[in-house]
């Protein structure tokens, strides 16, 4: 998913960025590791949410590298901040199981398309919850994003049940994914990206253990091939990237580059798993898409 855990850094001013072919290649490059991931997942021989266990776990030491190396604290935070960064990182644990789980039973492009769907939903929770009246592109995203949606699932729908189901649950992750936003928004100063991240996955690495055990999935690898893939492109490059460029590019770019996940993870879906697509199922992927653009420029 992107940019899971890493807050919007403020933009660095123009001379003292890096050459602008880097940073679009940073960009692109974090969001293609990014959209891999759910390849990993379908092809790991562990259950989905074990993958996910992996994924952290694995991360972890290096995530903590990272941090030191950028300057980032690990200790000292207070525990008010912290027990708030381990309610979001339960949330993002469920985030994450409920889209592993959907990935399994959906279309790549579909659960890359609903399982980054966070910042659609806040634009919702502006509109329901704090009662902010959405302006003219606000509107037109909330409806490019009801009658995109209403299209994948129905062609969904048409596939089998199951395909409906696993739409549901990506669905489920990108609400997930906005409530740990929100959940962490106010604790996000006392951390640096890599820091939070690396208490993120301290939090909810345990979680998904326990999740997939409860669920009766292998935990175990017998092939380690697709678990160290998934943390390595998902986790270290995947995030690495897109830590890095979100400090050069504002939120409308960020939307935009990231539409090159769904399309990315539809390629490979047809190439590896031969999950066709309609011209229907496009429509809907652009208006979802063109939602989702809009409302990360807004939302974040």
């Amino acid at each position: 998913m992107e940019n899971e855990g890493a807050p919007q850094e403020k933009l660095v001013p123009a001379e003292a960025r890096p050459a602008a072919w880097l940073l679009l290649l940073a960009l692109l490059g974090g969001n293609v590791a990014l959209a891999i991931g759910p390849w990993f997942v379908r092809v790991a021989d562990t259950g989905p949410v074990a993958a996910g266990f992996w994924r952290l776990f694995l991360a972890l030491p290096f995530m903590a590298v990272l941090a030191r190396a950028n300057g980032q604290r690990l200790t000292g935070i207070p525990a008010p901040t912290l027990a708030l960064v381990a309610l979001g990182a339960v949330t993002f644990a469920l985030d994450l199981a409920s889209w592993h789980i959907g990935i399994g039973m959906t279309r790549l492009g579909n659960a890359t398309l609903f399982g980054n769907a966070g910042s659609i939903v806040l634009l919702f929770w502006g509109v329901i919850v704090h009662r902010m009246l959405p302006g003219r592109l606000e509107w037109l995203a909330i409806v490019f994003a009801l009658a995109g949606a209403a299209i994948l699932m129905g062609r969904s729908l048409e596939i089998s049940q199951e395909t409906l189901i696993g739409d549901l649950f990506s669905v489920a992750a990108g609400l997930l994914y906005a409530v740990y936003l929100l959940t962490l928004q106010n604790a996000r100063g006392a951390f640096g990206s890599w820091s939070l991240l690396v208490w993120v996955s301290i939090f909810g690495a345990p979680v998904l253990l326990v999740i997939a055990l409860a669920l009766g999935e292998p935990v175990w690898p017998g092939d380690w091939g697709p678990v160290i893939g998934l943390f390595i492109l998902s986790q270290l490059v995947g995030q690495g990237l897109m830590v890095f460029a979100l400090k050069y590019y504002p939120p409308l770019v960020v939307g935009l580059a990231l539409l090159t996940q769904p399309a990315v993870a539809s390629v490979y879906g047809w190439l590896a798993f031969g999950e066709v697509l309609s011209g229907l199922d496009i429509v809907g992927m652009l208006l979802v898409g063109a939602a989702l653009a809009v409302s990360r420029a807004r939302a974040t």
